[in-house]
């Protein structure tokens, strides 16, 4: 158990040391290109050094949708300078119709991880994964995708 609780503390630890330093507000498009999904507008608000909200609203064929994600933020730096990494876990919201007679609204849990680089202008580039769970009446079920998004930061 001794040994256990070392390690505990000693991760704890190092995660807290790699934190980066999450940098001001950001505000930009996701685009889910890779998945078929449609676009939506992203911000990027700090809570901390290293943690973040990141709120999306989105548009694709089916309908629309909002997103909240709380994120940590952790330093890449050693691949290069303005790299990070970045886990987070949320919810959804959003009215969808998949065939002409069946809008749905659902609720869903999301997580999230991915990579950004900051350049030394004000621009953010992002690649990540969102999985989520939705309840939707005739409709629920995982929905996933990988979205490239670029970012104005301010």
């Amino acid at each position: 158990m001794k040994k256990f609780i070392l390690t505990f503390v000693l991760t704890v630890s190092m995660i807290g040391a790699l934190s980066a330093q999450v940098s001001g507000k950001a505000i930009g498009v996701r685009f889910g290109g890779f998945s078929g999904y449609g676009g939506e507008i992203s911000y990027q608000h700090p809570l901390s050094n290293a943690n973040r909200l990141e709120v999306d609203l989105g548009v694709n064929h089916y309908g629309f949708g909002l997103s909240g994600v709380y994120q940590w933020v952790w330093d890449l730096s050693e691949l290069s300078d303005g790299f990070n990494w970045y886990a987070g876990v949320g919810g959804g919201l959003g009215s969808y119709n998949f065939n002409d007679t069946n809008r749905s609204v659902g609720i869903g849990v999301l997580g999230q991880v991915g990579i950004e680089y900051n350049f030394n202008i004000p621009l953010q580039l992002s690649l990540d994964y969102r999985p989520g769970i939705y309840i939707m009446p005739s409709v629920s079920g995982i929905y996933d995708g990988i979205c490239l998004s670029a970012r104005f930061r301010f």
